[in-house]
């Protein structure tokens, strides 16, 4: 009896051990549900999503409430009102909410006059057939369905930054082959752009693209996204940013771009990403994360993989990736910038923040 009983015991041990070993990589594996995963050391954002879906809230629910704590707090000025203002010195909103069970999707995108941008995406996922609601048309029915508002989003923080700009000259700008009439426009295309005899083009014949890495900083482009696997073991994902700062007017970055700023399928798992939404947008990289991990790559292959292939075409972009999979194995992958992610599970006693070297 005593040899059979001792095989039991260490094998409960090891699987326990198991579920909270830390990997000298930085990957971590937690077989155990709740799990909240966020970008970025927004701590609060991550508790407020973690007792939400500890006190047994769905995962969309879990992410509306970890999302709308980071609006809230204004999270390094990126998320919410009173940051990033416009080249007109406005503040606007980009969210999304996705569903890996459904995978409905709802998102908002150059939403002016209302505050609360996951609340107004998940409005959009809940009583809409759409997937994507924009600017004015977006505020109007946010504030239809009960939302406050319209409401000025600007902060004096904001003006002031915006101010000093101009002061600048407005640089740096998101304008290339323009003239201005002035220093801060208005921009007209240049009459010729590097142009040959024939109509081709001499710009990028290596296909490398121009440095953009003034442009992008920690400060600057610190999307919330977030990941939730609830207790039944499902997933969602969502996010919230005001954009890029001194972004052309009715930009909408990647942060409402199901695939890019973020994804999720509950038979795989989910991802989310920050950094230059321009660039990213262009390669999806958290639809090739989840599709990476679906064919059997692990969440740190996944993460390196997405991030790789936008660096090949894009060697200045700044950008990161965080994959987690329906195991909750989760990792983070970067480039041009040192990135940190932040997660809440079963086996901590509060949040931890893991670092990611480019």
């Amino acid at each position: 009896m005593a040899n059979r009983i001792l095989p039991f015991i260490t094998l409960v041990f090891f699987s326990t051990l198991f579920s909270m070993v830390i990997g000298d990589d930085g990957v971590a594996i937690s077989k155990q549900y709740p799990l909240v995963v966020s970008t970025w050391p927004f701590k609060e954002a991550v508790r407020a999503a973690w007792r939400a879906v500890d006190g047994g809230h769905s995962a969309v629910d879990a992410v509306v409430e970890g999302c709308s704590a980071c609006e809230e707090l204004r999270c390094d000025g990126t998320v919410g009102p009173g940051g990033s203002p416009d080249e007109n010195g406005e503040t606007t909103i980009d969210a999304l909410i996705m569903n890996g069970v459904t995978m409905e999707v709802g998102a908002v995108a150059a939403m002016r006059f209302v505050k609360d941008g996951i609340r107004a995406a998940k409005l959009v996922m809940q009583h809409t057939k759409h997937t994507l609601l924009v600017g004015e048309k977006a505020s109007a029915f946010a504030i239809s369905m009960g939302l406050p508002g319209p409401s000025n989003l600007s902060s004096s923080d904001s003006i002031r930054k915006w101010s000093k700009w101009k002061e600048n000259n407005c640089q740096p700008n998101f304008w290339k082959d323009v003239v201005p009439l002035d220093s801060c426009g208005p921009y007209h295309a240049k009459a010729s752009m590097d142009v040959k005899e024939g109509g081709c083009s001499t710009r990028n014949l290596m296909g490398v693209a121009e440095p953009r890495s003034s442009l992008v900083g920690p400060h600057n482009h610190d999307t919330i996204s977030m990941a939730v696997i609830d207790k039944m073991g499902h997933v969602a994902v969502g996010t919230s940013t005001n954009g890029a700062t001194y972004k052309i007017p009715g930009r909408v970055g990647d942060g409402p771009i199901a695939g890019s700023s973020a994804y999720a399928d509950t038979d795989v798992g989910a991802c989310g990403a920050t950094g230059d939404g321009d660039i990213m947008m262009r390669f999806l990289p958290c639809y090739q994360v989840v599709e990476s991990m679906r064919l059997g790559m692990e969440p740190r292959l996944a993460a390196k993989d997405a991030i790789s292939r936008i660096a090949r075409k894009f060697p200045d972009f700044v950008g990161a990736v965080v994959a987690v999979n329906k195991n909750g194995v989760h990792a983070g992958a970067c480039h041009g910038w040192t990135f940190e992610y932040s997660v809440r599970s079963p086996v901590t006693v509060d949040v931890e923040v893991f670092t990611v070297l480019p």
